[in-house]
């Protein structure tokens, strides 16, 4: 009895271990990674989609002003925060069009926090997490 209660105790410490040893994705604030003062707002073609905790990424090819096709890497809220906003990954397919409105990177790439996705039928949806700032429409 005493061999299988140090087992069971054993099995658990080295279950516990593993857990803790297992890679966490990172999550960071908004004010960590986007500038709010510098607010974006783009019309483009969606490229890729990462949709997966803790936060959703999609990729949009936008032209600038010259025509130069620059793609862009947009943060989105939870999977499970914007499905339950009616967001579904179908939305945000490749292919689709949209204007994407939101916040810069701090370190200036090609990368910026969604707070609002519209879609060429005029639906808007908010994208943003709930702890993010709000971009102007």
């Amino acid at each position: 009895m005493r061999m299988k209660a140090i087992r069971w105790v054993g099995g658990l410490s080295l279950a516990g271990m593993m857990a803790a040893a297992a890679p966490v994705g990172a999550h960071h604030s908004f004010a960590a990674e986007f500038d709010s003062t510098k607010p974006i707002k783009l019309k483009g073609t969606i490229t890729k989609l990462e949709w997966q905790n803790p936060h959703i990424w999609f990729y949009v090819d936008a032209k600038d002003d010259s025509g130069k096709v620059t793609n862009w890497g947009f943060s989105g809220g939870p999977p499970g925060l914007l499905t339950r906003r009616g967001v579904k990954k179908d939305n945000l397919m490749p292919g689709t069009v949209v204007i994407v409105s939101g916040f810069r990177a701090k370190d200036g790439s090609n990368n910026g926090s969604a707070s609002s996705v519209t879609f060429e039928d005029g639906r808007n949806v908010f994208t943003a997490s709930s702890e993010d700032v709000v971009a102007p429409k």
